[in-house]
């Protein structure tokens, strides 16, 4: 700020003496804080606006399995069918549509505990009774295991079921992202081990548009 000394000596004839003016300061200390305020502020929103990725975990291949166990298909018995449709429907349907075959029935449900997660449930009976009871037994201290031991007997259950189901995840153009990460979170809470995104085939598009 400019600083102004006024000269109070009088001079004869009740004149007032002009205004000196010294030479201009200017205080640049508040500029460094809001300098600082700034540096801090454009940091922080850097950080934020960063992109976010939601990570989906898949089931672990076996790294033991047998190449030609591989390259054999899957079980129509024990498969079943989820496509993710528009409006947050869900299609799905048991086995696999074969040439010169009936159609498989398709039936429509939704999200949530009354709807596809009681379907897979149904399906995966056995295995998810058998971790629940291990469960209960470490929660009321029958079993005390350390953490890696719990995710190896539960491991053991998942691969000892040969009869476990076998989930095809499907998506229609209309189905959103988030579909497909609630019905993977459904994959985990049904204790689900064997499934996989696929594409959706033209035969199940056009058994979709029939039944609406």
């Amino acid at each position: 700020m400019a600083e102004i000394i006024e000269n109070d000596s009088g001079k004869k004839g009740g004149k007032k003496n002009k205004l000196k003016k010294t030479s201009t300061h200017v205080d640049m200390t508040p500029m460094v804080d809001l300098a600082c305020l700034l540096l801090t502020f454009f940091m922080l929103t850097t950080a934020f606006s960063k992109a976010k990725v939601m990570e989906i975990t898949m089931p672990e291949k076996d790294k033991k399995e047998d190449k030609k166990e591989d390259e054999t298909k899957v079980r129509a018995d024990l498969t079943l069918n989820v496509i993710l449709g528009a409006d947050d429907k869900i299609f799905w349907y048991a086995g696999a549509i074969e040439k010169d075959k009936p159609l498989p029935e398709l039936h429509v449900t939704n999200y949530g505990k009354d709807g596809i997660r009681k379907i897979l449930l149904k399906r995966n009976e056995n295995v998810f009774k058998q971790i629940f009871e291990l469960r209960e037994k470490i929660k009321k201290g029958e079993l005390i295991l350390s953490n890696d031991t719990i995710d190896s007997r539960i491991k053991a259950i998942k691969k000892g079921d040969k009869h476990a189901p076998i989930i095809l995840i499907k998506a229609e153009d209309k189905a959103k992202y988030r579909n497909l990460v609630d019905i993977i979170d459904e994959m985990a809470i049904t204790n689900i081990s064997k499934y996989a995104v696929v594409e959706i085939t033209p035969e199940e598009k056009e058994l979709i548009l029939n039944s609406k």
